[in-house]
């Protein structure tokens, strides 16, 4: 099973579109595996987005993902990192296909109401500067039998 990180941005909780697109990973039957709420302080918007902190953009970056709580969640599945990616669509929401999160959600590329990590190392990355590891709870919900056929997850 491959887990990824996916925090709900503040613009998702602002517009309350949380519970909405958190359904969609859900109805994928992708499993949430740790959830919790939280304020991003400067230091740690910082630690998230390293590889951005010295570009001209950051300190609006900063600004925004400050300004609210955020939802921080790890999910586990098959192909998970791959599946929510393309789940969640284009960056700007408005490239991103209609039938996608951010395209049907958003219409701007900083205010795309979730991020994802992009590869299993930025997941395992992501997933440590959020989480403990026990506060990540695998289990095997009883209707898994029916999302994926013998072998397959």
């Amino acid at each position: 099973m491959e887990r990824t990180y996916v925090m709900f941005k503040p613009d998702c909780l602002e517009r309350g579109l949380l519970g909405r697109i958190l359904s969609r990973f859900e109805e994928k039957g992708l499993r949430l595996v740790a959830m919790k709420m939280l304020r991003i302080t400067p230091d740690l918007s910082r630690q998230h987005y390293a590889e951005h902190v010295e570009k001209p953009f950051y300190p609006s970056l900063e600004e925004f993902i400050t300004a609210s709580p955020v939802v921080a969640t790890v999910f586990e599945g098959p192909e998970v990192i791959r599946v929510v990616r393309e789940m969640l669509g284009a960056t700007s929401g408005l490239k991103a296909a209609a039938g996608t999160i951010r395209g049907d959600f958003s219409s701007s590329r900083q205010m795309n109401l979730v991020h994802a990590s992009d590869s299993p190392e930025s997941a395992a990355r992501e997933i440590a500067i959020y989480f403990k590891p026990a506060e990540i709870l695998s289990w095997d919900p009883s209707l898994a039998c029916w999302l994926q056929a013998p072998g397959e997850g």
